[in-house]
């Protein structure tokens, strides 16, 4: 906007003020000189139809120390009463594809959930059916059978700059559709905390609870992120918010609507972060970059001649400043990915590349451990749980109506003891094969914390 036309407008806005200044309801003119005013208003009349507000229900199992003994539950006659709540939540979703239903959104808006209703800008409420998740991401893709849908298209967010105007819609506190605006504060930020994988766009376009899953759009009305979290002290918005990129996140829609999970590339090596004792030890000259700590035989490193104490420095040309960078890149390719990897060995730097594989986890049945764990299976822990400092053993899956189940036991429980023996690893787990205790009572850690599991 020229200083002549803002000069221009000003005048014309004083003119109208001083001329009729009984008249409470004048407003700046639609036009100065045949120049309309600048407005966002053209482009949201295409965006607001294809952001809508997501709700959910979930029931959670409530647990009691007195309601859970079988005697205090006879006395009182609750026998086979289950005890229970409903948890409800707000967040909203984008529309992406119109003729198949396909919202995107965050995984901790839908995650979980045993209802999911979807409710559009002009009203109309669909029961969601949840198409996958992907917690390290914190993306997920929900389905509804509707007509007249309008989707936003996707941008490529790579061309994003730190500067460029970014407009936030979504349903905050659940208030109803709200539009924000803002800029590009900052690119491919990450050790945040919370997700495994992160490359977010921050902004200072106001993001507030219940705007998770919304649209971050550019001033074309092409979507650029997906509203996902805040940094704030006091829970409310304070100019920091964070969207995950299209790239990202569009990646991970497209593999979990073909395989409903995303299969991830693997390394397979474990790194730390260079600390300046490190650094004189192997003759480097600054801190930046990751060291091998461990080589899996036969993964892709492996094949790379990736040794331990190899410092990677660089990742298709990006530098790695440590071993977060290292592991935000290496999950956010999918298998088989070509990568060319920056190595340091001995004061010398060479390139190699690696082909990302599937993450390979030697996993073990429950019922050649103890009878009473027959229907399990466990595993070894994720590469990614790993570097997030999780130590035990992973369930992988419970047959249903098996003892374990029975006991408590769920999918994706991780077991972190076994009595009053800690499990850091699967071989442990395994070392206590035919121990067979008279109580069988596993030590495990979920989403609601860590309890106790009796086996009988």
């Amino acid at each position: 906007m020229s200083a002549r036309f803002v000069r221009r407008l000003a005048a014309a806005a004083f003119v109208l003020v001083a001329a009729t200044p009984l008249v409470s309801h004048a407003t700046l003119p639609p036009t100065v000189d045949g120049q309309p005013l600048p407005s966002l208003a053209p482009m949201l009349e295409k965006v607001t139809p294809a952001v809508v507000n997501i709700s959910t229900k979930t029931r959670v199992q409530v647990r009691d120390p007195f309601f859970d003994d079988p005697v205090f539950r006879q006395f009182f006659g609750l026998q086979g009463s289950p005890r229970s709540r409903v948890e409800q939540s707000l967040g909203s979703g984008v529309i992406v594809d119109a003729a198949k239903g396909y919202i995107l959104t965050n995984n901790h808006v839908v995650g979980g959930a045993d209802d999911i209703t979807v409710t559009l800008q002009d009203g109309r409420d669909f029961k969601g059916k949840l198409v996958g998740t992907d917690p390290d991401t914190d993306v997920a893709v929900v389905k509804i059978e509707a007509t007249g849908l309008q989707a936003l298209p996707m941008a490529d967010s790579s061309t994003l700059r730190v500067g460029d105007f970014v407009v936030a819609v979504g349903d905050p506190f659940g208030l109803g559709q709200t539009v924000t605006s803002g800029i590009v504060s900052a690119l491919s930020r990450s050790g945040l905390g919370g997700t495994g994988f992160q490359n977010f766009i921050q902004t200072d376009a106001s993001i507030n609870p219940g705007n998770s899953g919304g649209a971050l759009v550019n001033l074309r009305g092409e979507l650029v992120g997906i509203n996902t979290m805040i940094l704030s002290p006091s829970g409310g918005n304070v100019g920091i918010g964070f969207a995950i990129p299209t790239n990202l996140s569009g990646e991970v829609m497209q593999q979990l609507i073909t395989n409903g999970k995303v299969n991830r590339g693997n390394l397979g090596v474990e790194t730390q972060d260079i600390t300046p004792r490190i650094a004189k030890v192997l003759g480097l000259k600054d801190n930046n970059g990751a060291v091998v700590t461990r080589v899996t035989t036969g993964s892709a490193a492996d094949s790379a001649d990736i040794q331990m104490g190899d410092v990677i420095i660089a990742i298709d040309g990006k530098p790695v400043r440590n071993a977060q960078d290292l592991r935000n890149a290496e999950g956010l390719m999918p298998i088989g990915s070509a990568v060319k990897l920056t190595v340091q060995r001995g004061g010398a730097t060479r390139e190699v590349t690696a082909k990302l594989v599937p993450e390979k986890l030697a996993t073990v049945d429950g019922g050649k451990l103890d009878a009473r764990l027959a229907g399990v299976t466990f595993s070894e822990l994720s590469q990614n749980q790993r570097a997030q400092g999780i130590r035990g053993v992973a369930v992988g899956a419970v047959r249903a109506g098996s003892r374990a189940a029975q006991g408590g036991l769920q999918a994706n429980n991780i077991v972190i003891g076994v009595g009053n023996l800690r499990v850091p690893d699967l071989r442990t787990l395994q070392q206590l094969a035919g121990v067979n205790p008279r109580q069988l009572v596993l030590v495990v850690a979920s989403d609601d914390g860590v309890r106790y599991v009796e086996i009988r």
